[in-house]
């Protein structure tokens, strides 16, 4: 039965990552902000700490880097940013996205 239900999980994580080629997220990183901008980039706990935003492919490497954002800077507004630069992050056009 434990065999059974592990591989289903499998299936169900299998349909669920289907053409997912790796994971993002934003962290904070606690820092000493020195100037009139140290109030800027105060987190919603109080402390002051830049906003990273981070993606990684599925052998744990770093494809993406993206520092200096506010504390309080949303998720979505850091991604949007990120996809608009330049030499920001790239996601495979094949993909549809």
């Amino acid at each position: 039965m434990m065999m059974m239900m592990m591989k289903w999980s499998l299936i169900v994580l299998a349909l669920y990552f289907y053409d997912c080629i790796g994971a993002i997220d934003g962290t904070h990183i606690p820092a000493m902000i020195i100037g009139n901008d140290s109030s800027n980039y105060r987190d919603h706990h109080g402390f002051t700490s830049p906003n990273v935003l981070v993606a990684c492919n599925f052998d744990l490497e770093f494809i993406y880097v993206f520092s200096g954002w506010e504390g309080s800077a949303h998720d979505s507004r850091r991604l949007t940013d990120a996809l608009s630069r330049r030499n920001g992050l790239k996601v495979p056009q094949e993909l549809g996205f």
